[in-house]
C-alpha cells in the first residue's frame, strides 16, 4: 500500500486537450454554466459609391437641437429700458374708495354679477334659433321626461261588422246582464244543506241508573278511611306452570 501524497505525474490519463469543454471567451459556443458579459460588434466603414464631398465648416448645427427636439433650456434676451409713456397719470389719494372695501378677515357673503351676452364675431357661423330641434315632450316619442300612458283610437271597421248585414245585429236579449255584486258592495252569502248526523257505533252505554253518585265523596270533606286486606299463610305453595 502506497502512503503519502499522490504524485500527479504517475497518474496516466487524458490530457486537457482530450476534453471538449466549451470556451469561456467570446460569444459563440460560450460555456452555459459561466457568466457571459455583454458583447458588442464593430462594423466596417461604409464606402460611398459616388465621391461626393461632405459639408464644410459652414454646416452649423444649433447645439440646443437634439434628436428629440430642443433641449428645453430657458433662453433670456436683454433689451434696453423702455421709456415711460407720457400719457400715464398716477391716481391721487382721492381716487381710491376704501369705504367700499370689506374689512379683511371678516365673513362676507358671496357676490355674483350678471353681464350681457357677449357679441359674436362676424366670422363665427352660429346656427339660427330654428336650426335647433328639441325632442317632443308630448306623446310616446319623448325620452327624457316622464309621460303618461298614451292611447290611440281608430274608427270602427266595417269588414266583418254587423253593419254588413243588419239582420245579424245583436238584440237586447243577446247581451247578458251584469250582476250587481260586480259594481256594488257584495252581500254575504250563506248555503243551506241537509242535517248531518254524528257517526255512532253499536256499543251499549250505561244508563243513568248505573251510576252511584251517593258513594262519591270527592266534592265534600270526608274522614280518612283504611282498608284491611286478607292475611295469607306463608306456607302456601305458589302456582308454577310448566310452559313447553
Amino acid at each position: 500500500m502506497q502512503k503519502g501524497p499522490i504524485i500527479a505525474a504517475k497518474e496516466r490519463g487524458p490530457g486537457p486537450g482530450r476534453y471538449a469543454l466549451p470556451s469561456t471567451v467570446g460569444f459563440e459556443y460560450h460555456d452555459a454554466t459561466k457568466r457571459t458579459d455583454p458583447a458588442y460588434s464593430f462594423g466596417r466603414r461604409l464606402v460611398f459609391k459616388d465621391n461626393k464631398d461632405g459639408p464644410g465648416p459652414a454646416y452649423y448645427i444649433d447645439p440646443c437641437m437634439t434628436r428629440h427636439g430642443k433641449d428645453g433650456t430657458p433662453v433670456y434676451s436683454l433689451l434696453k429700458r423702455q421709456s415711460d409713456p407720457k400719457n400715464f397719470k398716477t391716481p391721487g389719494p382721492g381716487t381710491y374708495q376704501p369705504e367700499n372695501v370689506h374689512p379683511q378677515g371678516e365673513v362676507i357673503a358671496p357676490k355674483h354679477s350678471i353681464g350681457f351676452r357677449s357679441r359674436y364675431r362676424k366670422l363665427d357661423h352660429n346656427p339660427s334659433p330654428n336650426k335647433y330641434i328639441l325632442p317632443p315632450v308630448i306623446g310616446p316619442q319623448q325620452a327624457y321626461k316622464t309621460s303618461a300612458a298614451s292611447y290611440s283610437m281608430t274608427g270602427r271597421s266595417k269588414i266583418g261588422c254587423y253593419l254588413e248585414d243588419l239582420a245579424k245585429a245583436p238584440g237586447p236579449g243577446h247581451t247578458q246582464k251584469v250582476h250587481p255584486d260586480i259594481y256594488m258592495t257584495q252581500a254575504p252569502h250563506y248555503s243551506l244543506r241537509s242535517r248531518s248526523f254524528m257517526p255512532s257505533d253499536s256499543v251499549k252505554k250505561p244508563g243513568p241508573g248505573a251510576y252511584s253518585p251517593e258513594n262519591v265523596k270527592i266534592n265534600r270533606p270526608a274522614a280518612p278511611s283504611y282498608s284491611l286486606g286478607v292475611r295469607h299463610t306463608e306456607y302456601t305453595c305458589p302456582l308454577i306452570t310448566d310452559i313447553q
